[in-house]
């Protein structure tokens, strides 16, 4: 099949959901298809179009930012090309241009999946507010144009204000997850490389510096940690200073960094085998978030590969990695106390919390997941054939 993927951001960009995609599209390419990636060029120092591991990238030139999304005047010209020489689409919300690559979709007759990664909650002010309507009200359009809609979990999907409205049409696909193995002498001198070898605890954040994730309140929780542990030390993995809409946040908390500059440390964007480094350097993974723009958190299940358990919000869908794992638990979101005394529990009794790594990597496969999209896209494809034998 020859596939045509959807979304704002793809890499080198990092989140959560273009990670999630660049894994989808990966194994796709491994199991024989053609991907292409229809996305922003955010920054134009990116080309046009490339290959990346198989999957052709395709880039549409941007004029102007709206809070965190991107005005491409060129997207429908671009689309309308894309959808009519590929089989099927999978587009990746939350996305502006949604609803007019899904109505391309539509009227084209080819089969499309929409994949409802998390809400929009922009900062509040009344120009966000209007943002938010629009890329709200687009997503309500693509969902009904759509064939199907994928959701990671029904915890979170009973939950949304949107996927609730088409539960009809929801197919629940856990995210693909994988970590590649290191072995511990190398860790052992990333550790030592980063300065943080000593009989301390290690707490690990695993994000881009965003509002939503609630880092605040691992801020706020550090006195309280530092009274029991002195040396503790938070290594915090992800693009921090020139995330896309988070500069006022950064501004706002910067302060209190260089305040706890001797035990909150920053080590970058990982990737691959430095990434499971970080991992298995930690004792512990903090994912402190505080709304829906969190629905899964693909960090607990990658930390759980690395035989790192995790404390995470009690928000739906997040609620869910530690329940499926075992590997550590939840508390109140927004809550410092809460956090604090979580952490400290979870360095208290780390040794309960484990489960066998090829048991959690069987769940969360690539091939296994990409496998699950293919089925749901020959289902479509056949339904489509039929519907036009019907005509």
């Amino acid at each position: 099949m020859k596939v045509l993927v959807a979304l704002t951001y793809y890499r080198p960009h990092v989140s959560g959901l273009t990670i999630y995609v660049e894994r989808l599209a990966r194994a796709l390419v491994e199991r024989g298809h053609h991907v292409t990636v229809l996305t922003s060029r955010f920054d134009p120092n990116l080309p046009s179009s490339e290959v990346l591991d198989g999957v052709s990238v395709v880039r549409v030139p941007v004029v102007m930012r709206v809070s965190k999304g991107v005005i491409m005047p060129t997207i429908g010209f671009v689309a309308s090309k894309l959808v009519y020489s590929h089989d099927v689409l999978s587009i990746h919300l939350p996305q502006l241009d949604a609803s007019g690559i899904a109505l391309r979709a539509r009227i084209l007759g080819k089969p499309s999946i929409l994949t409802y990664h998390s809400d929009l909650l922009l900062p509040r002010t009344i120009f966000n507010r209007l943002v938010n309507l629009l890329v709200d009200g687009s997503n309500h359009v693509a969902a009904r144009l759509s064939d199907a809609i994928c959701a990671y979990t029904s915890d979170f999907a009973i939950s949304s204000p949107l996927l609730s409205r088409y539960l009809s049409k929801v197919h629940y696909i856990l995210p693909p997850v994988t970590v590649p193995d290191v072995d511990s002498e190398s860790v052992k001198e990333w550790a030592k490389l980063h300065g943080v070898m000593g009989d301390y605890p290690i707490i690990g954040v695993a994000s881009r510096l965003a509002a939503d994730k609630g880092i605040e309140f691992l801020l706020n929780a550090l006195p309280k940690l530092l009274e029991v542990f002195p040396n503790l030390k938070i290594l915090h993995a992800g693009p921090i200073d020139q995330v896309i809409g988070e500069s006022a946040y950064y501004e706002r908390l910067k302060p209190i960094f260089e305040q706890y500059s001797q035990c909150y440390k920053f080590v970058g964007t990982l990737d691959g085998d430095d990434m499971a480094r970080f991992y298995r350097s930690c004792d512990l993974l903090v994912l402190p978030s505080i709304n829906s723009t969190e629905t899964f958190g693909l960090v607990q299940i990658e930390a759980a590969l690395c035989g790192v358990s995790t404390i995470a919000s009690d928000l739906p869908g997040v609620r869910v990695p530690t329940q499926m794992t075992g590997m550590g638990f939840t508390v109140e979101p927004g809550d410092s106390d809460k956090l604090g005394e979580g952490i400290l529990r979870l360095l208290d009794e780390n040794d309960r919390y484990h489960m066998r790594k090829d048991e959690i990597y069987a769940q969360f496969a690539p091939s296994l997941v990409a496998e699950q999209y293919e089925s749901l896209f020959r289902k479509l494809l056949i339904s489509k054939q039929k519907q036009i034998k019907n005509i």
